[in-house]
């Protein structure tokens, strides 16, 4: 689909706000190669209008190591919340120097409770090993809001020189869950002293083990969404691919499906020397890698992204040796619900025809981990709505950022109506704009604030 936009003022100020011109993208495929913008005032071409080819998906993959971010006004923060910026900071960096992995998060859940319990805040923990559900009800009755933060780190070995670098040997936190942590701690603090605000229940969910192997769903089965039933939810990741200062928000999928496979083909070794003798299983796995190459190239429809990536193979002990096994593993990655039963099957039909073709054998394990993240409608406007009136500018709400990281959060989606959005939060002019899963991952804590006032205002949005 193309998208024609006459000159604006709006447009131009989104363009300048993310420093992508003079000529970045100017007459041709952008850098990250997901689309094409046009932009007539800055070509030679000096076409009429302005063209903007599927953009903004781009657009998270280029913010975070380009742009500085957005002006914030911080009297859009009510002074409840601006009064909390230094505690959200210290309750982000103790949780950072003692990050913990999936299932494991006992530090930080003996945090959560401890303060849910000096702000008089009813809570369950021990939910799936390591989980919290919190329940702040207000002054009137009414339907229930879930809100979800995850608290689990990476096996990543830390290597910022900061204050509160981690203290746990090859554990970090690169990838934001200390942040979403204290903006959950935040909301959870100003509704308890702010009972009268809204009218219903608030379930604040912290959530273990998102980075693997998932704990949202135990959560669920375990009966998080329950007692009180939850009628809706929402939930952030605060992302370096945004600059701080912009919110990504849009209605249905929002993250892809993750899904995992390995396979191990068995052929028969020998003398490098002496082919003939063998069944040679390097040849036949690199046969397999590009093979799979064809899933998306040539039976997936093209309009719908999807993504097949063989990250690891192993195979051989010597260079004379004719390997007699190869294993080859990875990731697959795609939008549509629709695929959900498509690629391991495929994959195992295109695999299991090279090994027969070629005297080999095989095994084939495959995974599904996570669902695709899909926002209701509904939900995604109200979100976007709140977003509006917390950003600066109306160029710092990104209409359509998704991308093809996964997210146990889909598993809440699939079970009642929500919204998942971006929260940006790099700042390339402080060195802030590390990707996620970098050892060096650090991000703006200015963010912090904001993520308590959207969910803040989301609340009172929800219950009107």
């Amino acid at each position: 689909m193309s998208l024609f936009l006459p000159h604006s003022r709006r447009f131009d100020c989104f363009l300048q706000s993310v420093n992508i011109w003079p000529g970045l993208f100017c007459g041709g495929v952008d850098p990250g190669g997901h689309g094409r913008l046009v932009y007539a005032d800055r070509c030679t071409s000096h076409l009429p209008e302005r063209s903007v080819e599927p953009y903004f998906s781009s657009c998270c993959a280029m913010f975070a190591t380009t742009a500085p971010p957005l002006p914030i006004n911080r009297d859009r923060l009510r002074p409840a919340i601006q009064a909390l910026q230094d505690q959200l900071v210290a309750w982000r960096r103790g949780i950072h120097q003692r990050p913990e992995l999936g299932f494991k998060e006992w530090l930080t859940a003996d945090l959560i409770c401890a303060q849910l319990s000096e702000w008089g805040i009813d809570y369950q923990r021990n939910i799936a090993k390591t989980g919290v559900a919190a329940v702040i009800e207000g002054t009137r009755p009414g339907p229930v809001l879930g809100i979800r933060a995850d608290m689990d780190a990476l096996p990543i070995q830390e290597e910022n020189a900061v204050p509160y670098c981690s203290q746990h040997d090859g554990v970090m936190h690169a990838c934001g869950h200390d942040g979403h942590v204290a903006i959950a701690l935040g909301t959870a603090h100003y509704l308890a002293h702010h009972r009268d605000s809204f009218a219903g229940t608030v379930k604040i969910i912290f959530q273990p083990a998102e980075e693997g192997p998932g704990g949202a769903k135990p959560m669920i089965e375990a009966g998080v969404l329950t007692n009180p039933d939850v009628e809706a939810m929402i939930g952030l990741h605060l992302w370096n691919n945004l600059p701080l200062g912009t919110v990504g928000v849009r209605s249905g999928t929002l993250m892809a499906a993750s899904e995992f496979f390995t396979c191990t083909v068995q052929g028969k070794g020998g003398h490098g020397a002496l082919p003939h003798q063998t069944v040679d299983s390097i040849v036949v796995g690199a046969q397999i890698v590009n093979a799979l190459q064809t899933i998306v190239a040539r039976n997936i429809d093209p309009t719908r992204a999807a993504v097949v990536t063989v990250g690891k193979f192993h195979a051989g002990t010597a260079q004379n040796v004719i390997a007699d096994t190869a294993t080859l593993s990875g990731t697959v990655r795609y939008f549509d619900p629709a695929y959900a039963n498509y690629f391991a099957p495929r994959m195992e039909q295109i695999i299991g025809g090279i090994c027969q073709s070629q005297g080999a054998s095989y095994s084939f394990d495959y995974r599904a981990l996570y669902p695709p993240v899909i926002n209701d409608a509904g939900m995604a406007d109200l979100v976007r709505s709140v977003a509006l009136s917390v950003v600066e500018t109306p160029a710092g709400v990104v209409p359509d950022c998704h991308t093809m990281g996964g997210e146990d959060m889909a598993f809440f989606l699939q079970e009642v109506p929500g919204c998942y959005f971006f929260l940006g939060s790099a700042n390339a002019d402080k060195a802030l704009a590390y990707p996620h899963h970098h050892p060096r991952f650090d991000f703006d804590e200015t963010a912090l604030g904001l993520g308590v006032e959207m969910f803040v205002r989301c609340v009172e949005a929800y219950f009107g």
